[in-house]
């Protein structure tokens, strides 16, 4: 039973962290235009994403675009945009392993739960990769950000702020991880039964056995 409870948990913090990172790589909150020098009142406030820019104004207006073009974005976005689908991806096929390979579900019921076990432990196992995969454009994209935030050869209206997408997308990273590594220990396989106490004691220590052999045959010579 706990390492059910532990399958369960796992899979859900897995689902969690899935529907998170979706978010994380659909919002246009990855960089926020920053509030440098003499600039106390700001009438435009840039957002960028992976897919889209927004520009929103003090009046609550909120305008996006989608990029152009795709082959047009820097390297690093592109390699972004591909690590988060193939995370997304990841996820997909390992939710999919993880509900078929649940002990509390009859997928595969066919009385083989070494199978079932080797499916939700391939399961924890695409979720830590995805949680890992998802977590290098996140890291990436704030180095980056910091970077020429205190770079001086910058000037001060194209330096951008750590988005509110990025600080989620950490904790995505975080449920996937953890839930990968629950949902891997808590479909451990079925182990063998245990021996019950007196046969063990029996096995383990024959001269008592014998010895109580020894005690039946002088009472019935008696």
């Amino acid at each position: 039973m706990a390492s059910t409870g532990l399958q369960l948990l796992g899979l859900v913090l897995a689902v969690l962290g899935w529907v998170f990172g979706a978010l994380v790589c659909a919002a246009p909150l990855w960089r926020v235009s920053a509030f440098v020098g003499g600039e106390l009142v700001i009438a435009q406030v840039l957002w960028e994403g992976l897919w889209m820019n927004c520009l929103s104004q003090t009046t609550g207006q909120i305008q996006c675009k989608t990029y152009d073009s795709t082959l047009a974005l820097p390297k690093s976005a592109q390699a972004a945009r591909g690590l988060t689908i193939l995370a997304l991806l990841l996820c997909l096929l390992a939710l999919m392993l993880g509900v078929a390979g649940a002990k509390c579900t009859r997928c595969m019921d066919d009385g083989n739960q070494a199978r079932k076990a080797q499916l939700g432990r391939m399961a924890g196992v695409l979720y830590v990769v995805a949680g890992l995969a998802f977590l290098v454009p996140i890291s990436w994209t704030a180095y980056a950000i910091i970077r020429d935030f205190y770079d001086p050869g910058i000037a001060a209206p194209l330096k951008r702020e750590l988005g509110p997408a990025l600080y989620l997308g950490w904790g995505a990273c975080v449920l996937l991880l953890l839930g990968g590594a629950l949902l891997h220990v808590g479909s451990s396989p079925p182990g063998e039964q245990a021996l019950p106490v007196f046969k063990r004691g029996a096995k383990d220590n024959p001269h008592a056995g014998a010895a109580g052999e020894g005690k039946q045959q002088d009472k019935s010579f008696v």
